[in-house]
C-alpha cells in the first residue's frame, strides 16, 4: 500500500506528496499531459524538442542544471506520444531548489533563439544518430503509420520527419508552450522523507502566483477498428533479418489491459516464456524474441518481434510465430503457468516500488489517469485475471486482420 495525500492549487497544479521517511533523498516528478498525440500532423516532434528546450534557460535562471548540480540533485526527462515527464533527485534539506527552478520554467522559458538553436541541433542530430544511422532505427517510424492511420500515434516522439524541427520557428514554440506548460495542465509528485505542510507551503510560494491558462482540449479521431491484415517489406543493411508484429488492443484504462499484459509475460518473460522455449531454444527460428505491449492512454498495440536466426525463412519464421501466438486462442493456459506469471509480476512491482522517484512517477501517472489511488489496486486487478479471459482477450486480440507485421531484412 503506497499512502499519499494531494491538494489543487488555485491555479490547478494538482500535487500529491508521499511520505518515505526511509530516505534522505526527495523525489520532484513534474507530469505535463502533452506528448506527440497533441501535435499537428505538418508540426510533429515540438513535445521532444521541448523536453530539451526546457533545459535551456528560463526567465529568471539562466542556467538549469547548475544550480541544481550544486545542492547535489540530478534530473532527466522523457517524452512519450501521451505525456512529457520531468523528474529531479535531490537531498531533501535542498528540495527548494527543485521548485525554484521547475516553477520558474513553468512561469516562462527565455525563448532564445540561441536556445532553440543549440537544442534543434542537438534534437536533429539525436534523429539521424538514433533513427537513420542505427541498425532497425527506423523501424517505429515504419510501424507506427502502417498499424495506425487516423490517430496521431501514427508517429513516433522524435517527429515524422526531421524537417518539422528544422522549420520550427520561434512564433510555433512559443504557441506551444503556452498551450501545454501551465499549471492547469500538470501534475506534481513529491516523495521523501517531507510532510503535507512543507510541501504545500513550498508548491504555494513557488507555483501559486503562476497565472492559470486556458485548459487546453484535445479533438483527436479515433483509430478505426483495423478489419485487414496489413504487411510492409523493407532492406536495409543490417546483420539479420526481423520481423515486427503490431496487433491493435484496448487503452491502458480498459479492463481488458491486465489480461493483455500477462499474455506478453506468458509469451516472453524470461527464459521459461513460451516463445523463448519454443523458437529459440527449442527450434533455433529466431536468436531473441519478444513480446510486450505499449500501455498506452489511448487505444494501443501489442507488440510482437525478434530476429531470425541465419539461414532461416523468413516467411517460415512469421508461419511459426503465429502458430505460438495462436495457441493461446485455442487452448486454456494452465493455472500453475498463469500463476507463475502474476507472482513474477508482482514481485517485479514490489522491487519497483522500493524507489521514491518510481513511486513519484506512477503516482502521477495514475492522477492523469483519473485517479492516484489506482496505482494500489493494480495488482488485484492481474490477480483476478484467470484463464478463460486469457482465451478470449487473445481470441479478439491475435486476429490476423487486427495484425500490421513489419519484414525487415538485411540486404
Amino acid at each position: 500500500m503506497i499512502c499519499f495525500d494531494r491538494f489543487t492549487l488555485a491555479n490547478g497544479l494538482r500535487v500529491i506528496v508521499h511520505h518515505d521517511p526511509s530516505t534522505p533523498i526527495a523525489s520532484f516528478n513534474l507530469l505535463y499531459d502533452v506528448g506527440a498525440k497533441d501535435e499537428h500532423e505538418s508540426r510533429t516532434g515540438f513535445a521532444h524538442l521541448f523536453e530539451h528546450l526546457m533545459f535551456g534557460g528560463s526567465v529568471h535562471i539562466p542556467s538549469f542544471d547548475k544550480p541544481l548540480q550544486e545542492a547535489g540533485g540530478s534530473n532527466n526527462a522523457f517524452t512519450s506520444n501521451d505525456i512529457t515527464n520531468y523528474y529531479s533527485t535531490l537531498p531533501v534539506n535542498n528540495l527548494e531548489t527543485a521548485f525554484w527552478l521547475d516553477s520558474d520554467r513553468m512561469l516562462s522559458l527565455a525563448f532564445s533563439e540561441k536556445s532553440l538553436e543549440v537544442q534543434r541541433n542537438v534534437v536533429i542530430e539525436e534523429f539521424k544518430q538514433r533513427y537513420l544511422n542505427q541498425p532497425y532505427g527506423d523501424v517505429w517510424l515504419l510501424l507506427r503509420p502502417l498499424a495506425y492511420k487516423e490517430h496521431p500515434y501514427r508517429w513516433a516522439t522524435i517527429g515524422k520527419e526531421i524537417a518539422h524541427i528544422e522549420n520550427a520557428k520561434m512564433e510555433d514554440v512559443k504557441e506551444f508552450f503556452y498551450k501545454h506548460y501551465g499549471p492547469e495542465n500538470a501534475i506534481l509528485c513529491v516523495a521523501g522523507n517531507v510532510t503535507i505542510d512543507r510541501v504545500k507551503a513550498l508548491s504555494e510560494k513557488y507555483f501559486g502566483s503562476i497565472p492559470k491558462r486556458e485548459k487546453y482540449q484535445r479533438k483527436i479521431h479515433p483509430e478505426p477498428k483495423q478489419n485487414e491484415y496489413r504487411e510492409l517489406t523493407v532492406e536495409r543493411d543490417v546483420p539479420a533479418n526481423a520481423i515486427y508484429k503490431a496487433y491493435h488492443m484496448c487503452s491502458r484504462l480498459h479492463p481488458d489491459f491486465y489480461a493483455i499484459d500477462l499474455i506478453s509475460d506468458l509469451l516472453s518473460n524470461g527464459p521459461s516464456s513460451r516463445l523463448y522455449n519454443t523458437l529459440v531454444k527449442e527450434k533455433g527460428v529466431f536468436s531473441e524474441l519478444s513480446a510486450y505491449v505499449m500501455g498506452s492512454h489511448d487505444n494501443g498495440l501489442f507488440i510482437a518481434a525478434g530476429k531470425v536466426s541465419k539461414g532461416f525463412d523468413v516467411r517460415k519464421a512469421d508461419e511459426l510465430l503465429e502458430q505460438e501466438l495462436n495457441r493461446l486462442t485455442t487452448e486454456v493456459v494452465e493455472d500453475v503457468e498463469l500463476e507463475k506469471v502474476k507472482n513474477k509480476l508482482q514481485s517485479t512491482k514490489i522491487f519497483r516500488e522500493v524507489s521514491s522517484l518510481h513511486k513519484a512517477m506512477n503516482l502521477c501517472l495514475f492522477e492523469l489517469f483519473g485517479d492516484a489511488e489506482m496505482i494500489n489496486l493494480e495488482m488485484e486487478k492481474y490477480d483476478n485475471v484467470d484463464a478463460n479471459q486469457i482465451r478470449m482477450v487473445a481470441q479478439d486480440l491475435l486476429r490476423k486482420e487486427n495484425c500490421s507485421t513489419l519484414f525487415y531484412l538485411s540486404k
